[in-house]
């Protein structure tokens, strides 16, 4: 398997349906990386340790994590299934981003950005990110969350390991919509 194969496929066990190769995620998203290395062998995907810590280190968006002593490893975030990262409440930036596509405004206009099937909305800190995944389903629409006045209202906000925000939603009156 190339690295881009690896990658996703850790993304659909880690994060979404770890029954596929039938491992077990501990409360906290961990799985032994033994495990998962047997496991995915058993199930045709050939993945040796030294090919894991590589997507581990070279993942642009720093999707995985290991422990201190690269015995475990789990997803940062987007988890559909249930797990709990521990992750603790802190102050956002003034402003962050969320790159969408036209087809979703409407929705979002009315509702606001809702986490749906993920445990939370993940926004950015920076705009090219937020471009960059809007752009993944289309010409992508920036929106800008006053993630500061969400704080001073009572919203909670977690940072991940690697650097996505998180909270479980953005009414639609802290969106600045510029069309």
């Amino acid at each position: 398997m190339n690295k881009n194969n690896i990658s996703r496929f850790l993304s659909l066990v880690l994060r979404h349906d770890p029954d596929k190769i039938e491992i077990t995620l501990d409360p906290q998203g961990w799985i032994a990386v033994d495990t998962l290395l047997s496991q995915l062998k058993a199930h045709g995907k050939n993945v040796t340790f030294d090919q894991l810590c590589e997507v581990v280190e070279t993942n642009d968006k720093k999707r995985f994590a290991f422990n201190e002593d690269k015995t475990s490893i789990r997803a940062n975030q987007g988890h559909s299934v249930s797990v709990d990262l521990k992750y603790e409440a802190v102050q956002p930036p003034e402003y962050l981003y969320h790159g969408t596509v036209a087809k979703f405004m409407k929705a979002i206009k009315e509702n606001g950005l809702l986490k749906m099937s993920r445990h939370h909305v993940h926004l950015s800190e920076s705009l090219e990110t937020a471009t960059k995944v809007g752009a993944r389903r289309g010409s992508p629409i920036i929106l800008t969350v006053r993630s500061s006045d969400m704080a001073k209202a009572g919203y909670d906000f977690f940072k991940s390991e690697n650097g996505v925000w998180l909270t479980d939603t953005v009414p639609s009156e802290f969106i600045e919509f510029k069309q």
